[in-house]
């Protein structure tokens, strides 16, 4: 059961303002309240009752062993949202969100395992065969896809749920999620549109402390369900090992060393091989980029 919420504390916080009224989606008339000075107040009566109704279902969702994917990309947002999701043990998209993320979810995880296999080149040595400039470039690769995907290398299946900081902003992902049926929980602010929403939480979703505490309370909430899920016990985990299960079963492997060892698996091997070639392909790039500009330049 999710905690209760305390509408002073929203207020505290300033969940109750909307956007200037010329600004305004009037679907979301049920949610507002009044207008004063030109700005459109929030009923928080109402958001309180649809952040208890979004809580009890999170807690639903993870106490079922689904993921729940936190998307927020804008400034005021990105630091709460990667410390919330990190604390309830969630994925998390805060930097530019990736087209096809959901609905092409199978390119997105084999990014992910490109940059598992270059983890793998540097620990069993290969890594140590590349020239000075292709490691340079193997770096630059595991850092972009760190920057990019890190917060969800262990997905390994579609997300259970989305929580979603302005809808506006982050469309794309309403928009793939809506494709999928994957149900969408949101902070809807007095200029989006409500209906694009599963579950609608009124609140400001500008202002820092207003995303704290909506985003805390959720967290809170996908907690309390994890703790339901712990504690029932050796059936809970056996029903976790079941459904954290990818589509497409993975080969059984044998377990590594502690002194790693080159990999013999197929796989493995081909996981590699790309990744060594898409960095054959950025120094390419890189020579022909080179080259061009020496030519410029000798103009």
């Amino acid at each position: 059961m999710a905690n209760k919420v305390e509408v002073k504390e929203l207020l505290d916080a300033g969940v109750h303002f909307g956007h200037l009224t010329r600004r305004w989606n009037p679907n979301m008339a049920p949610y507002i309240y009044m207008e004063r000075n030109g700005i459109h107040i929030i009923n928080l009566y109402k958001s309180a009752a649809k952040m208890q109704e979004a809580g009890e279902a999170l807690s639903k969702i993870a106490a079922s062993g689904r993921k729940i994917l936190f998307v927020a990309t804008k400034k005021q947002a990105k630091e709460i949202v990667a410390e919330q999701a990190e604390r309830a043990n969630m994925p998390y998209i805060t930097e530019r969100w990736p087209g096809g993320m959901l609905t092409n979810f199978i390119t997105i995880r084999k990014a992910v395992k490109k940059m598992a296999s270059i983890d793998r080149m540097k620990k069993d040595g290969t890594f140590n065969t590349l020239s000075k400039k292709e490691r340079l470039q193997v770096d630059r690769l595991r850092a972009k896809l760190e920057k990019n995907l890190g917060s969800i290398s262990e997905m390994s299946r579609l997300p259970g749920a989305l929580f979603v900081v302005d809808i506006t902003r982050e469309h794309i992902a309403v928009k793939e999620a809506q494709k999928l049926n994957i149900p969408i929980f949101a902070m809807v602010d007095t200029n989006s549109d409500p209906r694009d929403v599963d579950y609608v939480i009124p609140a400001n979703d500008d202002a820092s402390k207003s995303i704290n505490k909506v985003v805390s309370y959720v967290a809170d909430s996908i907690v309390e369900g994890l703790s339901e899920r712990k504690a029932s016990g050796k059936e809970g985990k056996e029903e976790d090992a079941a459904e954290d299960k990818p589509a497409k079963a993975p080969r059984a492997r044998k377990p590594k060393l502690e002194t790693e060892v080159p990999s013999t698996d197929p796989q493995d091997k081909k996981d590699m091989k790309e990744a060594q070639e898409d960095v054959k392909l950025e120094s390419k790039k890189e020579t022909l980029a080179d080259a061009r500009s020496n030519d410029n330049e000798e103009e």
